[in-house]
């Protein structure tokens, strides 16, 4: 195996020399001696130890990207902005899925820390635990100690920088444009308890409709995915109108109601939330919530490799989008 000592001999400089080119220093190396050192690397095929760099420079040039689930396209979308930004810089990007576990979100922010890289982003809902808020603050502060950057897409509980989406505002914003297109019925498919987003969701969608004094919605829980909606939809009784607080779960409705023979939206009509962008093209196309997914994960980036100081707190209003999935009864 080719080391770092054969590199400095066969370029005819100092193996600190050699390693302050190729192991990540900081002190400045001139042109003609880098020159050599690399050429002498290349012609050897020596290969950059990433640990040494990492224990000369403090931190690794990798950064943590931590999602709950890398199948749902919301999460593609966020993550996709964030290794734009890293590109740009030279960063590489690990990626963690946690399966909406928040043990293992604790888990994996504990392990980027013991592998020192220069910055975390988690992105996705918090959950309505005070306890497990509680542990991934202090772990996040474990890592932040030792000169870790933090920022999170998601609800702004960590004490670090943070991209929230309007989710209630969205929600109220969207239950107002439907009932402005004379729905008064209306079913929600509210996600599973506990997490916050859908919660947030759930409850501003509700509210709008009882300040405008319409009945309450039936509320339906369900998984937060695909087979989530489908299987919530099957609960559905007597409404013209379901949201579903997530776009995909208003595909696994949809996919329901077609089973059963339901025309959407002759027959009820469904909005959802996000607008993820692989299902702009869906027959009938989906009423929804857009978020400007791709630019929120580039900002929550930009702002955990940005200035150190006081944690920023940057909201994020959502679009109505009404189209082919809902109809008007008036």
């Amino acid at each position: 195996m080719v080391t770092l000592e054969d590199v400095a001999r066969q370029a005819g400089v100092s193996l600190a020399t050699a390693s302050r080119v190729l192991n990540g220093s900081t002190r400045q190396v001139g042109a003609s001696l880098r020159d050599k050192v690399e050429l002498a690397a290349a012609q050897l095929g020596y290969r950059t130890n990433v640990a040494a760099q990492t224990l000369a420079r403090g931190s690794s040039s990798v950064i943590g990207l931590v999602v709950h689930d890398l199948t749902d396209p919301y999460f593609a979308a966020l993550a996709d902005g964030a290794m734009r930004v890293a590109e740009s810089q030279e960063l590489m990007v690990m990626v963690g899925t946690t399966h909406r576990d928040p043990e293992r979100e604790i888990a994996y922010v504990s392990t980027l820390n013991a592998q020192r890289v220069s910055a975390v982003l988690l992105a996705g809902s918090r959950v309505a635990d005070p306890q497990v808020t509680r542990r991934l603050r202090e772990e996040l502060d474990r890592y932040r100690e030792t000169g870790g950057r933090v920022a999170c897409v998601g609800q702004d509980l960590l004490g670090v920088n943070t991209v929230v989406p309007g989710n209630r505002e969205g929600a109220a914003a969207l239950a107002r444009a439907l009932a402005g297109l004379g729905h008064r019925r209306f079913a929600v498919l509210a996600g599973p308890a506990g997490l916050i987003t859908a919660g947030d969701r759930m409850e501003g969608f509700a509210g709008a409709l009882a300040e405008l004094g319409l009945p309450a919605p039936q509320i339906v829980r369900g998984s937060f995915d695909r087979d989530g909606g489908y299987a919530a939809a099957a609960e559905v009784s007597g409404a013209t109108c379901v949201f579903a607080v997530n776009d995909v779960m208003a595909v696994g409705a949809l996919a329901f109601f077609r089973d059963r023979g339901l025309r959407v939206p002759d027959d009820v009509s469904v909005a959802g939330f996000d607008d993820i962008a692989t299902l702009r093209d869906l027959v009938p196309a989906l009423s929804t919530v857009r978020l400007p997914l791709t630019d929120m994960g580039s900002r929550a980036l930009e702002l955990a490799l940005g200035p150190a100081g006081e944690a920023r707190v940057e909201p994020v209003s959502g679009e109505v989008v009404l189209r082919n999935s809902t109809r008007s009864l008036v």
